[in-house]
């Protein structure tokens, strides 16, 4: 069963030690039962130094105890305070933080559905605090548990939820919340690579898109560049289908071997763009099958003749030459002979030899009747005798 990661201590080491300068404090005594709490920060020296006293009955002090409780792994005794200070402080200047510390709790104790709210409720209410994007990141960290596969608690008690559409909806909200940032970019290809694992191509390829035109100097702009390539060609399901993301694809190909040519040589290009061609073709053909199907040899012919002249080399090529004499030998010959020399085609491609590479010479049509006289095969003479 995937778990939902911890918050605290992977992600974003600096601003994760500023966070626990909180818990790294000194009790000074200055007299009996007088006391003052010091507060340290963490210089670009690596080094804690005190930047002031926190008064005792103070809300830093209130929500310092907070801290501590979820740093000794209370998250209960954390709750139960952070709820009693947002009760009695409605006006408060550390209420965003409040907020971020009841969201932390309820995340520690297993209910990140509630610390979702929590945190929504900090991000719409306080979008100028400190703790803004320290909320979108405790969104993104859920999110990802979301879309790895943890599902969302069914009343409170079961994990049988599922949770893919909160996932989708969080990566999205924060790049709309927070755009251009780093936090943005990462949610971005999550976004894209959690389409592309559930093999939702169209939506994958869309992202990987969106995400090279917002994020051309991204380091994993060449990620999404191979993603979003081998998006467009799973979503080819064969030749009766729509060739429009094979053309994508090739077009995507010959861009990556004009601006990464080592990296087009590294995955292959020139072997993807057989494929596409081969593909591609492939398509041409179907739809010449089809029309001889239906009865139509003179559109069949036509996409035989592009099939020939765009994909010379292909194997689809082959067989279209091999079939084209029953086509041909339903046509009219008006017709065929406005058609390219398929007889030397297929003694070229095909290796036959001249009595077998001819071809139907097309049907004559019946010259029209001249008035007067009786037509060709007699009908009306027929028809006179009979009366």
């Amino acid at each position: 069963m995937t778990r939902l990661p911890p918050l605290f201590g992977r992600r974003g080491a600096r601003a994760e030690l500023l966070a626990l300068a909180w818990l790294l404090l000194a009790v000074v005594a200055t007299g009996v039962g007088h006391a003052q709490q010091l507060k340290f920060e963490l210089t670009p020296e690596d080094q804690w130094l005190p930047v002031g006293a926190i008064e005792p009955d103070s809300d830093e002090a209130k929500l310092l105890e907070v801290r501590r409780s979820l740093g000794l792994d209370e998250p209960k005794r954390a709750l139960n305070l952070v709820e009693n200070f947002l009760d009695r402080s409605p006006f408060s200047k550390w209420r965003p933080e409040a907020l971020l510390l009841k969201g932390d709790c309820q995340a520690a104790l297993g209910d990140e559905h509630k610390a979702l709210m929590t945190y929504e409720e900090l991000i719409r209410r306080y979008p100028g605090s400190a703790v803004f994007v320290t909320a979108l990141e405790r969104e993104y960290a859920i999110a990802l548990a979301y879309a790895s596969g943890l599902r969302k608690k069914f009343l409170g008690t079961f994990r049988i939820t599922d949770a893919s559409d909160d996932a989708e909806e969080l990566l999205i909200r924060i790049q709309e919340r927070l755009p251009g940032s780093s936090l943005a970019e990462q949610a971005g290809m999550s976004l894209a690579d959690f389409y592309f694992d559930r093999r939702e191509l169209f939506m994958a390829a869309e992202a990987y898109s969106i995400f090279i035109e917002n994020y051309p100097q991204s380091t994993q702009v060449d990620k999404a560049r191979l993603r979003l390539i081998y998006s467009y060609l799973a979503n080819f399901r064969g030749p009766d289908y729509d060739a429009l993301g094979l053309f994508e694809a090739q077009a995507r190909l010959k861009e990556l071997q004009v601006t990464r040519p080592a990296l087009a040589q590294k995955v292959g290009a020139e072997a993807l763009l057989v494929r596409v061609y081969e593909s591609d073709a492939a398509k041409m053909l179907s739809t010449a099958k089809w029309y001889v199907l239906t009865g139509d040899p003179i559109s069949a012919e036509y996409f035989i003749r592009r099939l020939v002249n765009g994909y010379p080399d292909s194997i689809a090529t082959m067989e279209a030459l091999r079939i084209i004499p029953s086509i041909l030998a339903q046509m009219p010959a008006s017709a065929v002979a406005q058609c390219p020399d398929y007889q030397a085609l297929r003694e070229a491609k095909l290796g036959l030899p001249p009595e077998d590479a001819a071809t139907p010479a097309g049907i004559v049509a019946p010259p029209p009747p001249t008035p007067g006289l009786p037509p060709a095969d007699g009908s009306s003479s027929s028809s006179a005798s009979g009366s």
